[in-house]
């Protein structure tokens, strides 16, 4: 599983806050990647300019 955090404010989060990757999807060239928060409580789907945009890499965990 991979651990990224949110390097400016996005979507009522704020900067900073930590988010596990869950799934990554692709239809027709469209890529859709699903986080949740690292409390579980909450779940978003992004696309992949939005990922680039709002998103740093933290590491990978197994």
């Amino acid at each position: 599983m991979k651990v990224y955090r949110l390097n400016r404010q996005f979507n009522g989060y704020k900067k900073g806050t930590q988010f596990y990757l869950i799934s990554e999807s692709e239809f027709i060239g469209v890529k859709e990647f699903v986080f949740r928060t690292k409390d579980l409580a909450n779940r978003i789907s992004i696309s992949e300019a939005e990922l680039v945009k709002n998103f740093i890499f933290i590491k990978e965990i197994f």
